[in-house]
This record gives structure tokens, sequence and C-alpha cells, in this order.
């Protein structure tokens, strides 16, 4: 069995390209069944294949167990066939981790360990969605469900024993700091966040805290905006009307799931006319991007995308080092255990096989003694060779296998066999 961990990062490739591989929420279930009809069709000797798809705006990331000879590179594959990517252009900023490098990566990655913002909860969470998921798709088996569950013990262990999130700073605390640099008094300004989900939440949350001039929420689902925009204060707006309202705003905050851009460039050219050239801070969390890159490139706009709060979230990182070490030697304990569970599980294969083969034998002799019962043999004697059938039985692959054997491969068996049949040497 074949563990594997495929996928990128924000440490591995840019924003540019982690867009074009983002699976949609909505589209998670088909992509997990899409694979595993992938692995099937591609990979040789599959007799079992699982999957799941973890996809943020920090990484993408596929997670699978099978029977495989070439799971690796079918997996590389299967992302660039599935995004219309040339593999080339998509195999560098792979990083594809097999067996218990896979268990390592998944549990770090839970832990936050692996996150830009070391130590933050949200990616857990992200986690147990992609989980379900998956799971919902037919996507995990055994090895998967088994991963997973411990993938989750684990996190709740290392947050609850370790310090390791006590310092983090979060990407919207880090949003805040950003916004900071080109406008000092929050409380001056009006802020705009495009979006309704856990990210604007949080971002929503930190700054509320600095009183703005106003703060709006701008959704697709008008209700949902409302709802949000109620908790801070605000008001919510359609994002129908946003190009109608977006000069008067200057913060824009997005993150929504939309897999095309929202906010164009022709868009923000007439914002900023209307506005008199006044500066305006965009942050685009999302991946794929909501704001049209080239929105930077205009003089009164300061646009940052999500790795570019990869600098402002480092802070406190040496106040971590400690817990970092702490987590990691829990993670490195609980890794060890799983692929011990794993190893254990390869060798059931082999113990049914035993089990059938005992059986077959066990079934023939006892087909022999009926016969003779029938014939009117003394019990005693049937029973005497009844026992003198099935030992011999069984002895005859391990003696064959000592006869047959030459130099250190006999030398092995002679020294395994007394262990397995208990014998004294």
């Amino acid at each position: 069995m074949q563990l594997l961990a495929v996928g990128l990062n924000h440490t591995t490739a840019p924003v540019s390209l982690r867009e074009k591989v983002a699976f949609p929420a909505d589209q998670i279930g088909q992509a997990v069944a899409a694979a595993r009809a992938w692995f099937g069709g591609n990979l040789s000797a599959v007799k079992t294949s699982e999957a799941a798809i973890l996809s943020t705006c920090n990484r993408t990331e596929i997670y699978a167990a099978g029977s495989m000879t070439d799971g690796i590179d079918a997996t590389a594959h299967f992302l660039a066939n599935y995004h219309k990517l040339p593999y080339s252009e998509l195999r560098p900023y792979l990083y594809t981790l097999p067996q218990d490098n896979a268990v390592r990566h998944v549990f770090r990655v839970a832990s936050g360990l692996d996150s830009m913002v070391l130590g933050e909860p949200q990616i857990l969470g992200q986690m147990k969605d992609a989980v379900r998921q998956a799971e919902a798709a037919g996507g995990l088996g055994t090895y998967l469900h088994q991963l997973f569950q411990r993938t989750f013990a684990v996190a709740k262990e290392v947050r609850s024993t370790t310090e390791i999130g006590a310092h983090s700073v979060s990407m919207a605390a880090a949003a805040v700091r950003l916004s900071q640099r080109i406008f000092e008094k929050i409380s001056e300004q009006n802020v705009l966040f495009i979006g309704a989900g856990e990210m604007i939440e949080l971002c929503a949350t930190h700054f509320s805290a600095q009183n703005p001039q106003s703060l709006t929420i701008a959704n697709r689902t008008l209700e949902r905006g409302e709802l949000l925009a109620h908790r801070f204060s605000g008001r919510a707006i359609r994002l129908a009307d946003l190009p109608e309202q977006l000069a008067t705003f200057d913060i824009v905050i997005s993150s929504t799931a939309s897999s095309l851009p929202i906010i164009g460039l022709g868009l923000v050219e007439r914002a900023i006319k209307a506005r008199r050239h006044k500066p305006m801070f965009m942050l685009d969390l999302a991946v794929p991007r909501d704001i049209e890159a080239e929105v930077g490139r205009l003089n009164d706009v300061f646009l940052y995308s999500v790795d570019d709060l990869g600098a402002a979230v480092q802070s406190g990182i040496e106040n971590r080092q400690a817990a970092v070490a702490q987590a990691e030697a829990i993670i490195e304990t609980r890794v060890q255990a799983f692929m011990h569970w794993v190893e254990s599980r390869n060798m059931v294969p082999l113990i049914q096989e035993l089990h059938e083969t005992s059986e077959s034998m066990r079934l023939a002799e006892v087909e022999r003694a009926r016969k003779l019962l029938a014939r009117g043999e003394d019990i005693d004697t049937v029973l005497e060779a009844l026992s003198k059938g099935l030992t011999a039985k069984f002895l005859h692959g391990p003696q064959q296998a000592l006869h047959l054997a030459q130099g250190d491969e006999r030398a092995r068996l002679a020294a395994l066999l007394p262990q397995l049949f208990r014998t004294k040497r």
C-alpha cells in the first residue's frame, strides 16, 4: 500500500500558479471522483484507490492511497490534466511525498506548522471540510480514513500541549497592519469587504476593532451579507452594486470563491478617477484572485495579494521556536505509530492467505477421516491418522523451503523457523 501527498503551496509556487490549480469548493467532490478514475486508468497494479483534495488560498494538495507502482508521477499528471496545464510548467513547483513523508506532511499541515501563519487554526477546519467532501464522494477507504482520524487527534494534541498558536499573528491582523502603511488611522477610512466567508469574517473582526468610519459587506447574496454586516454595525450591498459604489471606499478586502476576477482594471480606473486620485488600499485574499493583477500598476492603488502578507505574519516567530520543537517531536512519534499500523495492515492479505490454506488442509484431512470412519475403521486409528496428516501438511512448506534454500537464505530460515513454531534449538 502506497500513501502519497502531492501538491504545491505558498512556499513552492506563486499565487499566479496556485490560482490555476485551485479547486472551487463546489467541485471538490467531482475532482475526487475524477482523481480516483484517473488512478484507475493510469496506474498499473491498482487494486484500491483512495483520494482526498485540500484546496485553500495557500495550497492545493492531493492525498492518495492505493496499490500503486507509479503513483507520484500519475498524481502530478492528474493535476496538470485536470486544470489543462502543461505538465512541464507545473511539475517544478510540486512536492511529491510518499509513505511516512506524506503522513508527516499531513500531520504538520493540520497542526499549523506548514502554514503561512505558523500555528493558525483555520487550516484544521479546512482539512476537516476536505475530508467530509472526499468521504461524500466515496474517496475515503481504510487507509485515508485512519490517516485523517489520526491527523485530527495529532492536531488537537499539538494545540493543547504546546503554545504553537499562542503568539501567532493571523492574516486578518496582518491585513490591518498592511493597511496602516497607507492609512495611519483606520478610524477615518471607509472599509469594504467582498464576500462573506470565514476569512472575511476574521478580517471584519480585526478592522472593526479599529472603529472605521464605515464598514460594508458586498456579497452576491444580500441576505448573507446583511447577517455578517449586522454583527459589526455595518451595512450590506449586492455585489452587482459595486461598480457604482467602489469609489466611496478607501480600503477594499476581497475573498470570494469566484473562479474569475470580479474587479477588473477598468472598474478600478473609473473609481480612482471619481476619487480624484485619493489612494486606495486593496487586499486580494482569494485564490484564484478576485482582483485583476493589472490593477496593481495604477499609481494610486496599493494592491496586495495573499502572498504579500508573508513578511507581516513572521513577527513573533522566535517566541514560537520552542513550541515548534515540541510539536515536531509529537508529530514524529505519531508518524511512527501510524506507519506501524500501515505495516500491520499490509500483512492482512498474507494472514488471510495462511488462514485459507490452513482451512483447506483441515477440510481435506477431515474429509479423509470421515471416509475412514464410514468404512468402519477404528476411531483411535482415524484420529491418529488425522493428526499426523495435518502435521505433515502443515510442515511440508517450511521443510521444503529449508531444503531448497542455500547459504545466507538457509541461515535466515533456520533462525526464523524456531520463532514461528516456538521450538527449542
